[in-house]
């Protein structure tokens, strides 16, 4: 590379300094302990032993406006048990035992089908703890966003046009004609996720008229991330903003080296992603390694092709459509990506959303607090689905008392 892209680099790597020096920290005294080929298994074994990501549905597929599959998959919810049936009346020497005319029960509408947006660098099996909950209770729907997971590398930006929110919400509208035709819908969207939903019910008011019957958002922000400290000094982050999109775009045109480098450096690597990712220090040591695989899989040149995208995201006045409808604003105290600051400005402009803020928890909460979150979301469902008299299983209902993990 250029001698000045280095320097820049390396502007860029001061900035982050704070954040390096204390994962370095915990890398050096773990390496001075614990050998190398010892880490090493350690990972393979977690990689092994670790169910986390390997819930599948049925699968499917649909094409984007610019011709980019995007993958997704579904799961149904378990048919309800047979109603009872009505006591026998007698009538005329015969006995009847269907309600007639007007007094017949009206069969359920199509049942309410949840629709899961994964974030930035992550899949749709991010949602792996939701999905084992909820699995059975209610139909649901899980896809990867354009160039993540198995969905197809984004046609637009291959051909060198930005990736943006509002195409993601785009995609999202290709996702629900295809897997969701008719029918209510909740649309639950996590960081990125989460403005992907914002960006769609902005470009589709009409939409989330007629069907949206419910909305999630959980670590995410409407807008103003480019002011976000992200856990460094004011003199850092203002180091990062300026440099960060340039020398990302660098080393996206570098990808063999700096997949090398990060193979290289998997130990300081696996610091950064529990730094921003967890809040707390007990944190399942497989569930960490589970984030890290899905951080790590999302190649540099897809990182450096979205980054831009999130200072230019400014969805405040979106929200307008979404106001009225059940929803859920969810966050942790110390995610330093999307501050729980921006949840709480997203509940100001939903009033009737319930507001939670989980003491001590990352970005990552839906796998650090995942109880916490399954009953949350549904409570959440439970109440869409009464706003459409559509069945609810009694497990969903199990489940808004379910103590934290």
């Amino acid at each position: 590379m250029p001698e000045k892209t280095w320097e820049k680099a390396g502007l860029v790597g001061a900035a982050i300094g704070v954040v390096a020096a204390g994962a370095a920290a915990g890398v050096a005294i773990e390496r001075a302990t614990v050998g190398r080929g010892t880490r090493r298994r350690a990972r393979l074994a977690l990689d092994a032993a670790g169910p986390y990501g390997t819930l599948r549905g049925t699968p499917g597929t649909v094409i984007a406006e610019d011709g980019t599959e995007l993958y997704y998959e579904t799961e149904e919810a378990d048919p309800p048990p047979p109603a009872p049936e009505p006591p026998a009346r007698r009538g005329r020497g015969w006995l009847r035992r269907q309600p007639a005319g007007k007094d017949r029960p009206k069969p359920p509408g199509p049942p309410v089908t949840v629709v899961f947006s994964h974030g930035y660098c992550l899949t749709q099996d991010s949602w792996h703890f939701q999905r084992a909950a909820l699995r059975g209770a209610v139909r649901a729907v899980y896809w990867d966003q354009r160039s993540h997971g198995r969905s197809e590398r984004g046609r637009d930006q291959t051909s060198g046009k930005t990736a943006t929110i509002d195409q993601l919400g785009r995609d999202l509208k290709a996702v629900l004609d295809a897997a969701v035709p008719e029918g209510p819908v909740v649309l639950v969207g996590h960081s990125m996720g989460g403005m992907t939903v914002m960006a769609f019910a902005d470009q589709f008011p009409e939409y989330v008229r007629e069907r949206v019957a419910g909305v999630a958002f959980i670590s995410t922000s409407a807008g103003k991330l480019a002011a976000v400290t992200l856990g460094l000094p004011a003199a850092g982050a203002r180091a990062f903003r300026l440099l960060a999109p340039g020398v990302l775009r660098i080393l996206g045109s570098q990808v063999d080296f700096v997949e090398r480098t990060r193979r290289a450096t998997a130990d300081l690597f696996a610091g950064f992603i529990k730094r921003y990712s967890f809040g707390s220090d007990d944190v399942d040591p497989a569930v960490e390694r589970f984030a890290e695989r899905l951080i790590e899989s999302t190649p540099i040149d897809v990182v450096a092709e979205f980054y831009p995208a999130f200072t230019e995201h400014e969805k405040g006045a979106a929200l307008a459509v979404l106001d009225g409808v059940p929803g859920l604003v969810l966050a942790g105290t110390k995610d330093l990506l999307t501050p729980s600051a921006h949840s709480a400005d997203i509940a100001e402009k939903l009033p009737e959303a319930e507001l939670i803020i989980v003491e001590g928890a990352g970005h990552l909460v839906l796998m650090e607090r995942p109880a916490l979150v399954n009953a949350a979301l549904a409570r959440l469902i439970a109440e869409a689905a009464e706003s459409v008299r559509a069945p609810v299983a009694q497990r969903l209902r199990e489940l808004t008392t379910a103590p934290d993990a």
